[in-house]
């Protein structure tokens, strides 16, 4: 393993929950105002996810006061206290940016999934929960 890539390492976030792109979040962001820090959320959809390792970043939209905001987050930023995730979604597109177009609720119209996730390696029967 090369410098670069031990630096790199020490630099990754274990805390971060699995999620993908049409799930619901909340991102936990740090805000600098003066000499004061805050917590500041934003709740939306993940429409994309971008890169591996130390440059991965994900998309999240959301619609504020009748305007959708977007907002690209790296995924091992100091900068991100916390992410939540809300909701599960169905979607069958790496991308959402067909949502771009959509107005009111379709924008963020997504199904939703089951949240009890398959572990990889383990038999069917163990990934339903009692």
């Amino acid at each position: 393993m090369n410098i670069i890539s031990k630096l790199e390492q020490e630099q990754l976030k274990t805390d971060i929950p699995e999620f993908r792109v049409g799930d619901s979040i909340k991102v936990h962001c740090r805000v600098v105002e003066g000499d004061k820090e805050r917590i500041q959320i934003y709740a939306g959809l993940v429409i994309a996810r971008k890169g591996s390792g130390l440059n991965a970043a994900y998309t999240v939209r959301k619609i504020s006061y009748g305007e959708g905001v977007e907002r690209v987050f790296p995924l091992h930023t100091p900068k991100v206290a916390k992410i939540e995730v809300v909701r599960f979604g169905k979607v069958r597109r790496a991308r959402l940016h067909y949502l771009r177009s959509r107005k009111g609720k379709e924008a963020v119209a997504v199904k939703e999934r089951p949240s009890i996730r398959p572990v990889k390696g383990a038999p069917a029967a163990a990934a339903v929960a009692p």
